[in-house]
């Protein structure tokens, strides 16, 4: 994407404020420990709060009242924290009564969606690029007015807590289709993707010993995918490119793989450190693309 200069301050509400005014806001936007903490997520972050901004929806954080979801302690099978953290924020949303609960983090959407339920939390939870596919539909958001990515190839990596975890497979797809740009699919994708390798609290590790760490596997078939480069490919276990392959001496500048979870990004954005590609393909969530396809400064 182009260069952002100079950046807008954001101002974000907090539920507390509104609560206090006696006001309640249609989402509550559940940030999560990357979206707040982790400086690449943060970007993430703003670009969807630029995008509520934009639409006009009303939205709120919890801010210093949001901890973490718990599946971290969860995965690494620490179910006595979990149900800690896990209450102390089905308190806080209960006790402002929240009914809707939009996050950008697939992990933080699996928690709230499907195990908060169990333990008294019970809300309607939307994923960030289901919600983005649901202003496009209504015509909010129509990808016009900003950085045009019309020829430019993009191919989207499914996060396994949004797809294989809870079937969300065509929303991101859907948001990605108004940018007008060129989708390609890698082979090992949707039912049958391959996880970028940060699932089951392996975020927090180091991978075991092997031939290859998952994630440099899943960005090799990423940029192999971007470049049309059958031989990669069929070195990748089998797998076969759907892409055209693209003339010798080609442009392959400007390439994007998308992503639709802080884990997800972290890991890809890696794998394209590890093959030195990152002069030529960009990591980006959709939020980042939308946002910037809009015209939006974030």
């Amino acid at each position: 994407m182009a260069e952002q200069t100079a950046k807008r301050p954001v101002s974000v509400p907090l539920m507390a404020d509104l609560a206090a005014r006696g006001e309640s806001p249609e989402i509550l936007f559940w940030v999560g420990c990357a979206g707040a903490f982790d400086d690449r997520y943060k970007r993430v972050t703003r670009a969807f709060v630029r995008i509520l901004e934009h639409v006009g929806v009303s939205y709120a954080v919890l801010g210093m009242e949001e901890s973490c979801t718990g599946d971290p302690a969860k995965r690494a099978g620490n179910e006595f924290l979990f149900q800690m953290q896990a209450m102390t924020n089905i308190a806080t949303l209960n006790g402002y009564g929240i009914k809707k609960v939009v996050t950008a983090c697939p992990h933080c959407f699996n928690t709230i969606k499907n195990e908060y339920p169990a333990l008294g939390g019970e809300f309607e939870v939307i994923h960030h690029s289901t919600f983005l596919q649901q202003l496009i539909n209504e015509g909010k958001v129509t990808a016009k007015g900003g950085e045009s990515f019309k020829g430019r190839r993009i191919t989207f990596h499914d996060s396994c807590y949004l797809g294989r975890a809870n079937n969300i497979y065509e929303a991101p797809r859907e948001v990605l289709e108004v940018l007008d740009a060129d989708l390609l699919e890698m082979k090992r994708c949707k039912t049958n993707g391959l996880c970028c390798g940060a699932g089951g609290a392996q975020m927090w590790k180091e991978p075991e010993p092997g031939k290859k760490d998952v994630n440099v596997e899943r960005a090799e078939e990423a940029l192999a995918t971007l470049d049309g480069d059958a031989d990669v490919l069929l070195s990748l276990q089998g797998v076969e490119s759907t892409a055209p392959v693209l003339p010798a001496g080609s442009n392959r500048g400007g390439s994007v793989i998308a992503v639709a979870c802080p884990f997800c990004m972290t890991m890809m954005a890696d794998g394209v450190k590890n093959k030195e590609r990152e002069s030529d393909v960009q990591v980006f969530d959709l939020a980042e693309l939308i946002a910037s396809a809009e015209g939006l400064n974030a």
